[in-house]
């Protein structure tokens, strides 16, 4: 199932990652798919703030992987841009996604998509060509995942008329 969002701004990045945060329940795996510089950093800025972290968020391009902690739930951010084959960073992610109080956002995952389980949010940010900073997110998702992406929409649809 598909739900498309048009963000105008990397402010509205951030506040459609954050109204997701406040809503998700962990254990959730969340797959971010764009080009270099598509928002999944600014997306995850909100998606913090959004489970109430204070947690100065950056790409974990060149870490690989960093943990933010919320209210209740950690995220796990792994980014496997870098690298050629997951090695030893692969054994982290499967931890995390066995972990129950975990939200798992995973970037550049085409190295890992055999650890990753069917039941995920995966979302997909197309940059618009008139405007460098507007996005075209689409949300891919399996049915379980109705009422959250619900919840979302209707969450959207009170700040935007």
């Amino acid at each position: 199932m598909n739900r498309v969002i048009r963000s105008v701004s990397a402010d509205d990045t951030q506040r459609l990652g954050e109204f997701l945060g406040a809503l998700i329940e962990p254990p959730e795996i969340i797959e971010l798919c764009s080009d270099l510089g598509g928002g999944k950093t600014t997306f995850v800025k909100g998606l913090t703030r959004g489970v109430g972290s204070k947690d100065i968020v950056s790409s974990p391009t060149f870490t690989l992987n960093k943990i933010y902690k919320g209210r209740n739930v950690e995220i796990h951010h792994f980014d496997f841009y870098r690298l050629k084959t997951p090695g030893v960073v692969s054994d982290q992610l499967q931890e995390s996604l066995h972990n129950p109080s975990v939200v798992t956002v995973v970037e550049w995952s085409d190295i890992v998509k055999n650890v990753l389980p069917q039941q995920r949010l995966i979302i997909e940010f197309k940059a618009v060509a008139e405007n460098e900073e507007e996005r075209i997110v689409t949300f891919k998702f399996p049915e379980s995942k109705i009422p959250l992406i619900e919840a979302l929409r209707t969450r959207l649809e009170k700040v935007e008329p």
